[in-house]
């Protein structure tokens, strides 16, 4: 693909964007992968390409909110390899199956996340976090591998089912659940990244171009919502779980 000046700063705006919501709730996918398949890019070469930089976007952002100890360092030290293993097996599913079946059921999915969040005043404004159990363990193990076994398959709303299981389940408010979210995004890119990597399908240039500017985007990002708590994160998480259901319902109908 030609990289002259024009192509760097769209790969740039749209990249920094993506990288900003991103880092907080999720869905920066909606933003980056319809650019790169803008450029023309065939749809597997767009997804491996999205996701070496959506990686360099979950790394920064994950470092933001462990030096800012917002996340569970022992949750994470449990779901971490869980999200990486997901994702591999998601990846190497995608090259052999079609996408329209679990596009209807993600759809699904992200209406009742947003219904539920949006009739929920306090959902996720205060933390109700008692501590590990046997049980949020036994939820939280095959959830964090679906969503992962998703990231690696399809990707977009990866990180918003993340937090919406990290506030959910594990009780914790929207800042730490985006920490923790962001971690467990940071293991399903790195594991979808490597197998599509070893199937050709990234475009190395291109995809550090948008990465260096969601570097900024997702420092950026994270520090905002560190910094101004639950009353920016809930309605950020609402406002792209929204426009994810609406974008996917489009694409689903006017796109096949």
């Amino acid at each position: 693909m030609e990289m002259d000046l024009l192509t760097v700063l769209f790969l740039a705006f749209f990249g920094f964007v993506a990288a900003f919501i991103d880092s907080t709730v999720g869905g920066g996918g909606l933003i980056s992968l319809p650019a790169l398949l803008g450029l023309g890019l065939p749809p597997y070469l767009a997804l491996g390409t999205n996701k070496l930089a959506g990686t360099i976007s979950s790394a920064t952002s994950s470092f933001t909110f462990i030096r800012s100890g917002k996340y569970d360092k022992k949750l994470m030290f449990i779901l971490f390899p869980v999200s990486l293993v997901g994702a591999y097996f998601g990846a190497k599913t995608v090259l052999f199956v079609p996408q329209e079946l679990l596009k209807v059921l993600v759809i699904v999915m992200m209406a009742l996340i947003f219904v539920y969040t949006l009739f929920n005043k306090r959902f996720g404004q205060d933390s109700n976090y008692k501590g590990m159990t046997k049980f949020t363990l036994g939820i939280g193990i095959p959830f964090t591998f679906l969503i992962g076994f998703y990231d690696g398959f399809f990707g977009p709303g990866t990180g918003s089912f993340f937090v919406f299981l990290m506030v959910l389940l594990f009780g914790y408010d929207f800042v730490i659940a985006a920490g923790n979210g962001r971690i467990l995004n940071l293991a399903s890119n790195l594991s979808a990244l490597f197998v599509f990597c070893l199937e050709g399908k990234v475009i190395f240039l291109t995809g550090l171009v948008m990465g260096i500017a969601m570097l900024l985007g997702a420092s950026i990002g994270a520090k905002v919502a560190i910094k101004t708590g639950v009353r920016y994160v809930r309605p950020l998480f609402l406002i792209v779980s929204i426009t994810l259901i609406t974008k996917m319902i489009y694409e689903l109908i006017f796109t096949q």
